[in-house]
């Protein structure tokens, strides 16, 4: 089937198929493993250069840690705390790509109000580092306009953004970005990439790497061999089994999901530092759809890898209640959890590091390690908000590994699919909730069907019709757990199982 008759961007079971055929015995200049943010950051900037593309996942896009963030796209604070300004700005940068050029609908501008019931010298202390942070983010291109200014709130104001936190005092207010959902990205990502030429292929995953060979086994079909230029291993903690010379440590964080209502239906995120760290906090994140997620933890995680979603432990429920407990007027507990997740970071251990992974993963740096193994260009580690800029450097590796390509990449200002300006997004003639989530493909969407997957909850049948249609999905786990996030309540997904059943079979 040829190319043209899909529609921009679409990956459809179509697709899918005429895909396999092409890559069956074939060949491309770049293999990219994993189908997670950064394997499709790396997908679109090598399209964009003009270099023939294969991504092929296992299971789907953003599987893995892609899809268990704190959902932020953020400017770095912590860096600035440890000392690293060169992450802090490269953060605050590409930030700005996103909020201003290339997923606008996808994030918008979040407070973060640290309250003084916390203790003045932690609010001090926020103030101070918000303040560097706004200075950070005016100095880098686009930044300036982006968010507003730290400053302090008087104790109405943080009452009705904040409502559960005890009453009678102020705070402290800073400004980050929000991802609407960190699977919308990744699968804007992918069809991008697809719409400028490569082949994207989840449900396949690659058993081995010999030379210029990479052998691929799909779901339900026979295995074959690509011919390759490079191999760009983007498996995140995964990517030792392509590359088992690098050193990783595994970090796990986690969070708890709460009903908004149970917190006043907050509109800011709730800050609370961590006991006895000074670049630490809890934060309590409203999310849409009358959500709430309180995270994040940030423990070292021994052992192997496995392929199974990690779980939050004991302890780390009890430090995510405890801590944010200790400025809400009713402090929550464990019968208002209605969900949870976790997510392990690949975090790279520096080659001066000893032979084990200590219990120091908080303090271990955020950037990322880019390094050759023959043909295979290992990148790993960095983190959500970076990963254009990651792509870029891993792409600069492989134009000049390959003599071929264009030489500077255009992704900072590539719209992905859905994308345009703010001005434009508002005359979208569609729901808001979906204009935040698709686009300029809203209207799409909502003509798809507008009844409720599931009653009392936002997402609707349009949604899951859309993401079979036109976004990969083949399964009732990439409907309710990737493409909607219904599965982050367990109770919601088990109403909703028949309904995504029900538009599979359509």
């Amino acid at each position: 089937m040829p190319r043209d008759a899909f529609a921009p961007g679409a990956l459809t079971a179509a697709r899918r198929a005429a895909d396999l055929e092409f890559l069956a015995g074939g060949a491309v200049d770049v293999f990219v493993v994993g189908g997670g943010v950064t394997g499709t950051g790396v997908a679109v900037d090598a399209a964009a250069r003009g270099l023939s593309v294969a991504l092929v996942e296992r299971a789907d896009l953003a599987s893995g840690t892609s899809r268990w963030s704190s959902k932020l796209v953020h400017g770095g604070l912590r860096y600035l705390a440890h000392g690293e300004i060169g992450l802090a700005r490269e953060s605050a940068r590409e930030r700005a790509v996103l909020m201003g050029a290339t997923a606008p609908h996808l994030v918008r501008p979040l407070p973060f109000l640290v309250p003084d019931v916390a203790g003045r010298d932690v609010t001090a202390l926020a103030e101070a580092g918000g303040r560097l942070g706004d200075a950070v983010r005016i100095s880098v291109p686009g930044g300036r306009r982006s968010l507003p200014g730290t400053r302090r709130v008087a104790a109405a104001e943080l009452a009705r953004a904040t409502p559960a936190v005890r009453p009678g005092r102020g705070g402290v207010v800073f400004w980050d970005g929000q991802l609407t959902d960190d699977v919308r990205l990744v699968v804007a990502l992918a069809r991008t990439a697809a719409s400028l030429g490569a082949r994207v292929l989840t449900g396949a995953a690659v058993t081995g790497v010999d030379g210029a060979l990479v052998s691929v086994a799909p779901d339900g079909g026979a295995a074959f061999e690509v011919r390759a230029g490079v191999v760009v291993n983007a498996a995140g903690v995964w990517a030792q089994r392509l590359a088992p010379g690098i050193r990783l440590v595994p970090s796990r964080g986690s969070h708890l999901v709460v009903r908004a209502s149970r917190l006043g239906d907050p509109t800011a995120a709730l800050t609370v530092p961590l006991p006895g760290s000074r670049s630490r906090y809890v934060f309590a994140l409203p999310q849409p759809g009358g959500l709430v997620y309180l995270g994040l933890t940030d423990e070292p995680v021994a052992g192997p890898v496995p392929d199974e979603d990690p779980v939050p432990s004991d302890a780390e429920v009890s430090q995510l209640l405890e801590t944010v407990g200790r400025v809400l007027e009713v402090p929550l507990t464990r019968e208002d959890v209605v969900g949870s997740y976790a997510g392990l970071r690949p975090l790279v251990l520096p080659e001066s590091a000893g032979t084990g992974p200590g219990d120091a993963t908080a303090d271990l740096s955020r950037k990322h390690l880019l390094t050759w193994d023959g043909a295979v260009l290992t990148v790993v580690g960095g983190k959500l908000t970076t990963y254009r800029a990651m792509a870029e450097e891993t792409v600069d590796a492989v134009v000049e590994r390959l003599g071929r390509g264009a030489p500077r990449s255009v992704t900072a200002r590539l719209p992905l699919v859905g994308a345009a300006p703010r001005a434009a997004l508002a005359r979208v003639d569609a729901p808001g909730r979906l204009v935040a989530r698709y686009g300029t493909e809203a209207p799409v969407v909502a003509a798809l069907g507008s009844e409720p997957v599931v009653e009392d909850r936002p997402e609707t049948v349009g949604e899951l019709r859309f993401a079979v249609r036109a976004e990969g999905a083949r399964t009732v786990a990439d409907l309710l757990d990737r493409r909607t996030r219904i599965g982050l309540v367990p109770a919601d997904r088990e109403r909703a199982v028949a309904t995504a059943e029900a538009v599979l079979a359509e």
